[in-house]
């Protein structure tokens, strides 16, 4: 039965009946209830939780949880997120399962406290050093937050990866009906660390070989064709395509509703995941479309970078418009949505590729 309940707490109660057994974090708005919340229902189970003295020293716990097989969890936002990625490059290199949640909030620098979108960047190209990507995951409801830990766990651990759930801050702050599912009691991963052996990674790096190098790109392939989400409506005729993500998402599907419903040819593309980017979507957009658009809470556009490269990879016979439309912060109302639209269409916003 469906109960009430506000997103980080509902995230926070997910992961423990997902399994989690260790977090460590360092509060910060506006993700500090999931941390508030597991400070004390871990140790409730017997589980394990740590305020960490820094961001930094948080992620640098779990790796060590995540060492020994053991499903790990650390949330942040913002610049938090940023001092945690010297860390995930390192559980990247290490091949280690572990979840990392993002609550999005605006801004550059220590940001604001306004809910927004403007990471999308950082979190599909990895976010630190080296070669890696990290599965992430955009949920667009409370509901579909607590699914996508469930989901976020059972990922890492297919593929030894790090894999984020890039909320917002809106959706960590509202309140929805719920249904949790129930408690699952997971199996330590077989290569973990045992006090007589040590897990092993991926190909030992061999500067004549390159196997590591060989081994990450399958990875990568591997999730590519087969980790793909999104949701889509209207493509096969649509004139116009949407696309958009998250509480924008679920904006823009109404919005489109509504349009639809008034005569417009439009069609829309949600993912649900932002790497591996659902490039198949785009393969049931109608090959004569006239433009696709993004709907972003960032004040300069991300999203519109990856919907522009697949619009060119899979409709590659002509050059479809891509234009984009930045809310900057917050979630996009309906009726702007369509008010701007409909500029597109009279050829007052012009496309960005």
């Amino acid at each position: 039965m469906a109960e009430m309940w506000k997103g980080n707490h509902a995230i926070a109660e997910a992961a423990v009946r997902a399994g989690c057994k260790f977090y460590a974090g360092y509060p910060i708005t506006p993700s500090t209830e999931i941390m508030e919340y597991l400070s004390y229902r871990l140790p409730e189970l017997g589980r394990a939780f740590v305020q960490a003295e820094s961001e930094i020293a948080g992620v640098n716990m779990i790796i060590g949880g995540a060492a020994c097989g053991y499903r790990c969890l650390t949330a942040s936002s913002g610049p938090g997120i940023s001092l945690k990625q010297e860390g995930m490059s390192v559980l990247a290199d290490e091949e280690l399962a572990a979840v990392v949640i993002n609550v999005v909030r605006y801004g550059n620098g220590l940001g604001t406290l306004y809910s927004a979108q403007c990471d999308y960047h950082r979190e599909t190209r990895g976010g630190g050093n080296g070669d890696y990507r990290v599965i992430v995951l955009c949920p667009a409801s409370i509901q579909e937050a607590v699914e996508h830990v469930f989901l976020a766990f059972d990922l890492a651990e297919k593929y030894r990866i790090v894999t984020m759930i890039m909320t917002e801050g809106a959706l960590g702050q509202m309140m929805e009906p719920v249904e949790l599912p129930d408690f699952i009691e997971p199996k330590r991963q077989p290569w973990a660390l045992d006090g007589q052996y040590s897990y092993k990674k991926i190909g030992i790096f061999d500067r004549n070989s390159m196997t590591e190098a060989v081994e990450l790109n399958e990875k990568h392939d591997l999730i590519k064709a087969n980790e793909q989400r999104w949701e889509d409506g209207g493509l096969e005729d649509a004139d116009y395509v949407f696309v958009s993500y998250g509480l924008p998402g679920q904006s823009t599907k109404g919005a489109v509703e509504q349009l639809r419903k008034e005569g417009h040819k439009v069609g829309f593309i949600r993912p649900i995941t932002a790497w591996p980017f659902p490039e198949k979507a785009f393969e049931k957009i109608n090959k004569d479309v006239k433009g696709v658009i993004t709907v972003e809470a960032n004040a300069t556009g991300q999203l519109i970078d990856d919907v522009a490269l697949f619009t060119k990879k899979v409709i590659n016979d002509k050059n479809v418009p891509a234009y984009c439309l930045p809310y900057v912060y917050g979630i996009p109302a309906m009726k702007d949505i369509k008010s701007d639209f409909m500029k597109i269409v009279a050829g007052e916003i012009k496309e960005v590729y």
